[in-house]
């Protein structure tokens, strides 16, 4: 048997090294290859699909907000404030990675105040959604709260909220906000573009649970809204306020309107309705609370037009303050077989008797003998049937036909206040009016507004119309002593009108209304009261709205600093003094006028 040979070591590592070498090939081809694809895949990645892969990215961590800014402040003439905003935070939250963690759900629906399953609903039903709002405008404490909870995917966006320091008082002239803070009614949503400014724009970065983690740049500066100063002097606001809703219930009323305007400037100074709303606390409240009725309600003004039917009469020069006389016989005028009626037996009386007395038979008999285009030109004049062009949203323009269409009755009924549809503020601005000279202003909202003005009547007359308004509230006038201010003299006039119904008035249903200027000698303020149905006690304009007037005014004077019109008294020896302060000669209380419409004759 052979041997078999044998093989040296370095036999067999000469035969080992090619399979070696060809390993460490193997391996360096496949690092090169794989080094190959890992910079085709780089190259691919940051040069060709830069773009698409930049803007996956972006999508999944960047994101554009807004950065809230505060609406302007609302202030009141004197400075106080009437509307401002309050930083609030609205918890807001990513559905589906809430949902990840279903364990926080019961905390955090006790924290927003939600039922537990009713949130988790409410995030199912919008699981596909990256954004929803869980609960708007929470104080930042109680917001604060839900934020500690932790819960991956909830987070908080800042905002603001609006809020009325006067609350229902002044909630028919100022309006309110939506949760978005954009004005919905009132002076909010006529001055919306002034107040809101205009919210800014970042660009951040968020983790994956909604966090911003960096800002990156500015995209739109916040431009904060701006601020606005009203003609509205909230102290007036309030006595007017206090006094209209202590009327109303008082007299089951209802409901009822306030106007206070300065007549040398035709700026707002009190406008009041009640029943009102807070609007700090919209849910709930009925619509109807809601409308400012002394700019959308209209009503038959009655006899507190009778003023305005004179200045056609005085223009006309056939009439002067004393005369003619014209004969009112026993309280009964049939005209076109209709009875035209007083409530008393006046006999002959003078425009300013006509006046002073509310005589529905006198104030026909002038509007008879007057041309019919001279007396709907001066009804047109002082703004019947046309807006104010206040700017306030909604406001009506009342009705009144034209000239041409009136027969010789319509005229008559005219004449005391029917047949014709005002609201509150086109009666009051009528007023100031004629207490301002003659002059009309466009009533205005806003303090030291650039307001347009224009004569309408002429100066003297319209002195002479305040000269006969004081009879009014001097003794045997139909307003004293009801609407009687103490060291002041008052012009104004009274006015009792049925309520139109279907088929006619309803004897039962009235309008009670006194409107006036104040002081007589020197005329500042023009006002006017509207109390609508009273059903308790007196329904008389005078007697239910003057001493609504009488009470209001007589601050109103007070709190502006107005001289009285016994000023040499002041000087000599002061007024006369009594437990309810400042006193006078007051009037004798005289039975009041019924101003009745000439279709109805109540028994």
């Amino acid at each position: 048997m052979k041997p078999r040979p044998r093989t040296s070591s370095s036999s067999r590592r000469h035969a080992a090294a090619p399979s070696a070498r060809r390993r460490m090939l193997l391996v360096g081809g496949v690092l090169a290859v794989a080094s190959l694809a890992l910079v085709a895949r780089a190259f691919d990645m940051q040069v060709v699909r830069k773009d698409f892969y930049q803007n996956q990215a972006d999508a999944r961590i960047l994101r554009e907000v807004p950065i809230a800014v505060s609406r302007g402040t609302i202030f009141d003439r004197n400075g106080e404030p009437l509307a401002v905003s309050t930083p609030v935070v609205s918890i807001w939250a990513n559905p589906a990675e809430v949902l990840d963690n279903e364990d926080k759900l019961p905390a955090l629906a006790k924290a927003i105040g939600m039922d537990p399953d009713a949130l988790k609903q409410y995030l199912a039903q919008r699981s596909e959604r990256e954004f929803v709002y869980l609960k708007r405008q929470m104080p930042p404490d109680a917001a604060q709260a839900v934020l500690d909870l932790a819960v991956p995917g909830v987070n908080g966006q800042r905002e603001f909220r609006r809020f009325y320091p006067s609350g229902p008082v002044t909630s028919h002239v100022l309006g309110f906000t939506n949760i978005d803070d954009h004005g919905q009614e009132g002076l909010e949503l006529a001055f919306d573009d002034w107040l809101a400014g205009k919210e800014g724009r970042k660009r951040v970065i968020r983790d994956r649970q909604g966090h911003v983690v960096e800002d990156l740049d500015l995209v739109r500066a916040p431009q904060p809204g701006r601020d606005i100063t009203l003609s509205i002097d909230r102290r007036i606001q309030f006595l007017a306020y206090n006094e209209l809703k202590n009327t109303i219930q008082q007299s089951s009323a209802d409901s009822g309107s306030m106007v206070i305007i300065d007549v040398r400037t035709g700026e707002v100074l009190a406008m009041v309705n009640w029943p009102t709303y807070n609007p700090n606390a919209l849910r709930g409240s009925d619509p109807s609370s809601r409308r400012n009725r002394a700019m959308t309600d209209v009503v038959e003004p009655g006899s507190t037009i009778k003023p305005v039917l004179m200045a056609a009469a005085l223009s006309s020069g056939r009439y002067t303050p004393t005369g003619p006389l014209v004969d009112t016989g026993n309280g009964h005028f049939f005209y076109i077989r209709k009875d035209i009626r007083d409530t008393h037996s006046n006999g002959m009386l003078s425009p300013t008797g006509i006046i002073a007395k509310s005589s529905n038979i006198g104030a026909a008999k002038v509007a008879l003998t007057l041309d019919t285009g001279l007396m709907y030109d001066t009804y047109r004049a002082f703004g019947f049937g046309a807006s104010t062009n206040s700017g306030f949203p909604g406001e009506a323009s009342g009705y009144l036909r034209p000239g041409k269409s009136w027969g010789m009755l319509e005229k008559a009924i005219l004449a005391y206040g029917y047949g014709l549809n005002v609201t509150p503020l086109q009666l009051t601005n009528a007023y100031a009016t004629i207490a301002d000279n003659g002059v009309m202003h466009l009533p205005t909202f806003v303090k030291g507004s650039d307001n347009e003005a224009k004569q309408i009547i002429d100066p003297k007359i319209a002195n002479e119309l305040v000269q006969m308004m004081v009879a009014v509230t001097q003794p045997g006038g139909t307003g004293a002593p009801y609407a009687w201010i103490a060291n002041y003299g008052v012009a104004g006039k009274s006015g009792t009108a049925h309520k139109a119904t279907a088929g006619g008035y309803s004897s039962s249903n009235y309008s009670s209304a006194f409107a006036g200027i104040v002081p007589a000698s020197n005329p500042r303020l023009a006002a006017v009261v509207i109390v609508d149905n009273p059903r308790k006690g007196s329904y008389y304009g005078a007697l239910v709205s003057g001493p609504v007037f009488s009470k209001v005014l007589d601050g109103a004077l007070r709190l502006l600093d107005v001289p009285p019109d016994n000023i040499g008294r002041w000087y000599v020896g002061g007024p006369l003094q009594g437990q309810n302060g400042l006193t006078g000669s007051k009037p004798p209380a005289v039975e009041t006028v019924d101003d009745a419409p000439v279709d109805e004759t109540p028994q």
